[in-house]
């Protein structure tokens, strides 16, 4: 029987609104394997949270954001309070990067940041996510796919070996450095340039 946790991962061309909760579990999961290390032990996991949730809220904001403006009624209102909610959480986790897993208030920060992330994920499914489903193709989302799928590559939630070194010259610095990186490789994926779409997608 296939686990259905993995579908996600196992298909060719995913619906990106699947793809994303399924990033949104793969972060829950990450959040909780950094809150179970030992402090000694807390470094790796938080640098493999940070690359994921760099790369998946830039992501949404090249892919997906820019769809839903168009699509959905309200969507200028929908995206600005999902970016006002990116932005508080994106300036948490600047600061816990600064501090490093050694800080005193770490694991105070951390659980700030959590809840923060997930309670802007639950708005995300709930206003965005589900309204674009039900105004966009399978065609479109399947397209939409490929930019976040190009990202994902990069920065895998468990290091592998012979690739992690490569992951990190990648995808290596602070969030706003990998950021970068990731919109580059969203924008080259999904052939925007070339496509002649603005960039900011409205």
């Amino acid at each position: 029987m296939t686990d259905v946790h993995r579908v996600p991962e196992m298909m060719k061309e995913p619906d990106v609104i699947d793809l994303l909760i399924h990033q949104h579990g793969m972060i829950r999961d990450l959040f909780d394997e950094v809150e179970r290390a030992a402090p000694g032990e807390r470094r790796e996991p938080f640098h493999r949270l940070v690359r994921l949730l760099a790369v998946h809220e830039t992501a949404e904001e090249e892919v997906v954001h820019p769809y839903a403006r168009r699509r959905i009624d309200g969507g200028e209102g929908v995206v600005a309070d999902r970016l006002r909610e990116e932005n508080e959480a994106k300036q948490l986790l600047a600061q816990l990067d600064r501090e490093g897993p050694g800080h005193p208030d770490f694991a105070a920060r951390l659980d700030s940041l959590r809840l923060a992330v997930l309670a802007h994920a639950r708005a995300e499914e709930r206003y965005e996510f589900a309204r674009l489903k039900a105004r966009t193709s399978a065609a479109e989302r399947r397209a939409m796919a490929l930019g976040v799928r190009a990202a994902e590559a990069v920065a895998p939630t468990h290091p592998h070996p012979g690739v992690e070194s490569a992951t990190r010259n990648l995808l290596f610095g602070p969030p706003a450095a990998i950021v970068d990186r990731a919109r580059d490789l969203i924008r080259k994926a999904a052939g925007r340039h070339a496509s002649g779409t603005p960039e900011g997608g409205a």
